[in-house]
C-alpha cells in the first residue's frame, strides 16, 4: 500500500464516469488503476442494446493498459458516478488477476485487499499447459 494515492485514484474513478456511455441501465462507472511502471490508466462502462454485450469500466481499462504500453496492474479502484465504491463482476476480477496478478491491490469495502482474496483459488495462465 505505501506509495499508492489512493485518494488520487479514486478521484480519477469518479472522473472516469462521466465518458461512460450507460443509456441503459443509467449507472456511469468509472475505474482508474496504478500500472508497475507508475502510470494511471482509467475505464469507463460502454453498454449495448443487447445487454449481455456491455463492456464493465474494468474491460475499457485492460484495453487502456494494452494500448498504451502494457504492464502489470498494481492497484486498482473502481467507483460510480456518486462516487460510490464498486467492486468488479466475476469477470473483471479475472482480467485484474490476469493483468495485475494474486498481489495486485483493490480498493474494497473492507479496506485495501489484495485480488487473491476478491478471487480466491483463481484459474490463470499459469494453469494451462505449455
Amino acid at each position: 500500500m505505501a506509495g499508492i494515492d489512493w485518494e488520487l485514484l479514486r478521484a480519477k474513478a469518479i472522473e472516469a464516469t462521466a465518458r461512460s456511455y450507460a443509456p441503459y441501465s443509467g449507472l456511469a462507472v468509472g475505474a482508474a488503476a496504478v500500472v508497475g511502471d507508475g502510470r494511471i490508466i482509467t475505464g469507463c462502462n460502454v453498454e449495448n442494446a443487447s445487454y449481455g454485450l456491455a463492456l464493465c469500466a474494468e474491460c475499457t481499462l485492460v484495453g487502456q493498459l494494452r494500448m498504451t504500453g502494457g504492464g502489470r496492474l498494481t492497484a486498482f479502484a473502481c467507483r460510480g458516478g456518486d462516487g460510490q465504491l464498486l467492486m468488479p463482476c466475476g469477470r473483471c476480477r479475472q482480467l485484474l488477476y490476469e493483468h495485475g496478478g494474486p498481489d495486485c491491490l483493490v480498493d474494497a469495502p473492507d479496506g485495501i485487499v489484495t485480488v487473491a482474496r476478491i478471487l480466491p483459488y483463481a484459474f490463470g495462465p499459469e494453469h494451462l499447459p505449455e
